[in-house]
């Protein structure tokens, strides 16, 4: 533990306050009426939500760039800071700032991965900062195959951004969940699958967006060990 937070206690010089080329947040009508219109309370639990969302195939992966839901990371709700900063202030303890940034650049933390399980050390810095990502739960590329593709920019902008399908976790895992579903890639910390099956479930719900029928079989799958899983908010 003195190790841990021995390495807590060191800072690397790095600023990402905004300038004038960072990319503009999503301004005017970022999510569509529909989307917007359609809530998560509708369902009482996760798993009913899971037994309603539209089961189709995948869409060919055709025309697919992460440039179609935006440059990186930006501050789509005007705190000031960008998302990625945002979601490490959310998900880390123990975490230390750049002076002079309005509180904005984490520096340093401590995230129990939910991937993992495991107590991870984060230092803000070119050859550590990758060891703690960000992972969208619906990655861009699956999003992008079921109904993401008919989307207008600024909705993508707002999906890749939501904190509701971000979550900071381990480097490694989100390299190897790439762009899975839950059918084809699980956390390895299994006391956490279930809360993964529902924020899941809660993404596509509000977004819209479709699943496969194995997707869908291996949701329910998950969320019957647990049914009084809540939909994450």
């Amino acid at each position: 533990m003195a190790a841990v937070l021995a390495l807590l206690a060191l800072t690397a010089s790095a600023g990402c306050t905004r300038t004038a080329s960072d990319p503009e947040p999503a301004s005017g009508p970022t999510v569509t009426a529909a989307i917007a219109s359609r809530g998560v309370a509708t369902h009482a639990t996760a798993l009913e939500a899971a037994h309603a969302l539209t089961v189709k195939g995948r869409a060919p992966r055709t025309g697919y760039d992460r440039d179609l839901f935006g440059g990186g990371w930006v501050d789509t709700d005007r705190n000031g800071c960008d998302t990625r900063n945002d979601i490490l202030a959310r998900d880390l303890g123990a975490t230390t700032v750049e002076p002079g940034t309005q509180g904005c650049v984490v520096l340093s933390g401590l995230l129990e991965d939910p991937y993992s399980g495991d107590l991870i050390p984060f230092q803000r810095g070119s050859t550590t900062s990758a060891e703690i990502q960000i992972d969208h739960v619906v990655a861009l590329g699956d999003a992008w195959q079921k109904g993401a593709q008919a989307w207008d920019g600024a909705t993508r902008v707002r999906f890749a951004n939501d904190p509701l399908n971000l979550l900071a976790v381990s480097g490694p895992l989100n390299q190897q969940k790439g762009d899975g579903d839950a059918a084809t890639w699980l956390p390895p910390n299994k006391p956490y699958r279930c809360a993964y099956a529902a924020r899941i479930v809660a993404v596509k719900h509000a977004y819209g967006l479709w699943v496969t029928q194995a997707e869908q079989d291996a949701l329910v799958r998950l969320l019957t060990a647990c049914p009084a899983e809540p939909l994450p908010r």
